[in-house]
This record gives C-alpha cells, sequence and structure tokens, in this order.
C-alpha cells in the first residue's frame, strides 16, 4: 500500500513516464488497457480514472462492481494502478483524465501538469493511517529534540512531524532527519538505527516490531493535513463538465449503497484491495470518509485551520519550498473547484 511519494526532480518525472503505461499493463483489473493512449475530453470517450491502493478510494470498485457510474451517467473506464506514483504521472502528463491522489502530491506535480490539476472532492482524511514512531524513552514530542527520525523528506509524514513540532514550540530543525525510503526507513528504525520513524500503513508495523517503541503522533491528531482528492484534469472540466458531476455524483451514490450494503461492500474492497479482513478493518479504521457537508467545509475559503484546504494547500506549498522539494510555489488559483460538489448539495 505504498502511496504518497514522488519524484523530485521534472527529469526524472519524464524519464518515468514510460514506467507508467507498463505499470498499468500490469494491472490486476480486467478493464485496464494494454497501453493507455494519451487521455483526450472529446464526446462519448470513456474517461479515464485511476486509483490506487488506499482504504479512501476502494469505494470506486464498489461503483464500478454495482454500476453505479452508468446509474449516474458517468462514462468511466476505471484503470486500477499497482503504483500509485505512476498514476499521478500519468495524470501529470494527459494519460488520465481524473485520479485519485493527495492535496500534496497535488500540489508538486501542478506547475508541470499537461492538463492542469483541480480537486473537485474530498474522498478522505488520514485520520491514524498516518503515524510518527518512537524508540523505549522518548515520550514527548519534545524529547525528539537532537533525535534521529527517519522518514521520507519533504512528503506527508515528514509535514505531520513538522506540524507536530511547531505545536510543541520547536523547529523541523531541532531533529535529525535521516531522509530514507518509507520501507527503508520503518526497517531502519525496527534494527535500531534512528530514534524515530514517520510513515504511513503498513510500514509502521514493521517499526513498531521494535521491542518499547510506541506511536506519540498519528494524523488523528491533524484533521485535514493529509487529505485524499478526486483531481481531474482542467481540460476534462472545460470540455466535459458534466462527466465530472457524473462522478462526484456517484461518489456520493456510492457511499450510500456502502451504507446500505455494507456486507457486499465491504467484500468488494477488500477483494479490490487484496487485503485480510483483518487488515481491512485496520486500514478503514484509520480513514475517514468525508460526507457531504464535510466536503463543502474543507473548500471554504478564508479559514485558519488544516481542515479548510485552501489553508492547508498553502501551508503545505509553503513547507514543500522551504524544505526543498519543489523550486517554488505553483499557482495554486485553480487547484481547488468545489462546484460539482456545490451542485450535488442544491440537488439533495
Amino acid at each position: 500500500m505504498k502511496r504518497r511519494t514522488f519524484l523530485p526532480t521534472l527529469l526524472a518525472f519524464f524519464c518515468t513516464l514510460l514506467i507508467t503505461v507498463s505499470c498499468a499493463q500490469n494491472a490486476p483489473q480486467a478493464d485496464a488497457p494494454a497501453e493507455p493512449a494519451p487521455a483526450t475530453a472529446t464526446a462519448g470517450e470513456p474517461v479515464k480514472m485511476g486509483y490506487s491502493n488506499w482504504a479512501g478510494w476502494w469505494p470506486w470498485a464498489v461503483a464500478e462492481a454495482e454500476g453505479l457510474f452508468e446509474k449516474n451517467g458517468a462514462n468511466v473506464e476505471l484503470i486500477w494502478f499497482d503504483g500509485y506514483l505512476e498514476s499521478i504521472q500519468a495524470l501529470a502528463g494527459g494519460q488520465l483524465d481524473a485520479n485519485g491522489q493527495t492535496l500534496n502530491d497535488t500540489i508538486s506535480f501542478l506547475a508541470d501538469a499537461a492538463n492542469g490539476m483541480v480537486t473537485v472532492l474530498v474522498n478522505d482524511n488520514s485520520a491514524g493511517n498516518d503515524k510518527i514512531i518512537v524508540a523505549d524513552g522518548i515520550d514527548s514530542v519534545a524529547d525528539l529534540k537532537g533525535k534521529t527520525v527517519a522518514l521520507e523528506e519533504g512528503v506527508v509524514d515528514d509535514f505531520l512531524l513538522t506540524l507536530a513540532l511547531e505545536d510543541a514550540g520547536m523547529k523541523r530543525d531541532d531533529v535529525e532527519i535521516k531522509n530514507l525510503e518509507t520501507g527503508a526507513a520503518a526497517t531502519a528504525f525496527a534494527a535500531g538505527q534512528t530514534d524515530g520513524f514517520g510513515g504511513w500503513v503498513p510500514f509502521w508495523e514493521t517499526a513498531l516490531s521494535r521491542e518499547g517503541s510506541k506511536e506519540i503522533i498519528t494524523s488523528k491528531d491533524y484533521p485535514g493535513a493529509i487529505p485524499d482528492l478526486l483531481v481531474v484534469s482542467q481540460k476534462l472540466i472545460d470540455e466535459r463538465p458534466e462527466q465530472v458531476q457524473a462522478l462526484v455524483d456517484t461518489w456520493f451514490d456510492t457511499l450510500a449503497f456502502i451504507k446500505a450494503n455494507p456486507d457486499r461492500a465491504n467484500e468488494i474492497m477488500a477483494k479490490r484491495a487484496s487485503v485480510s479482513d483483518t487488515e481491512f478493518e485496520k486500514y478503514t479504521e484509520g480513514t475517514k470518509i468525508f460526507t457531504l457537508e464535510e466536503n463543502l467545509e474543507a473548500f471554504q475559503a478564508g479559514g485558519d485551520d488544516m481542515k479548510y484546504m485552501p489553508y492547508a494547500a498553502q501551508k503545505m506549498t509553503d513547507f514543500m519550498v522551504k524544505v526543498g522539494f519543489i523550486p517554488q510555489a505553483p499557482d495554486l488559483s485553480k487547484l481547488l473547484d468545489d462546484q460539482f460538489v456545490k451542485a450535488y448539495a442544491a440537488k439533495k
């Protein structure tokens, strides 16, 4: 379930676009095309929509299995990506019209997206699936001063740690960041090579195998810090806004189906994710699916809290520029578009 990690340079981005196609070929879903051509938004053609292995995006499998896309007038070719990174690259490169991805990843690719990237829906917030794990003897955030924390620099758990340090009156520079890929970071911490670890499920399970280790911060403590989204191209909005609306309508119809048919829905999602019943329960518990009302609130401007995406997007952007993860702040003026959520609310 590796997610939320991406290549920091434009060169690497273009070099790996070819890999995107081969990764999509290997996806287990029967309807994934053998070699997806660049997406177009002309009338009648399916909207190419990617998603990957995160609990907040599993409901799209229910929509497909139960015919809810068709019910809502959405002409969709749903494409499963084993690699989350590849799905972001495919949207940025114009091979997809829509994708499930996080806010910080969307910001990171925004400047170079071929057809633009626009957030039209909040699927969920990480609510415990991201954690900062520490060694025995560290009992508070303040105790991290001067200690070494292994994590992927510049991505969501680095941001989560920074928020917690700020709340404790500290700076990111007060800890030593050991920049490692998340799986390697968990292994290094478990082997006693660092004092702390930051990462997401299932990697923190490896970290917690270290005797005496414990969590001191989770994404549940910082609502809005890690939102997972439906992101579409600006081209799709400009040329086929009715299909964007149909996607948003389908999402809320899917949530209603899941509520009314939990056993059937859980069976579909667990099969799609290839997880056990125990894992399914754990991963969904750490994921807060957003209601219509929470969506409307999240898009509101003027708030000074992470639960408001305009505020969160600016804070994330400032963070990524400060740590050198992106060279400069992209134009955020078209990053968020709540017209489709509002239109759905008006109909209800």
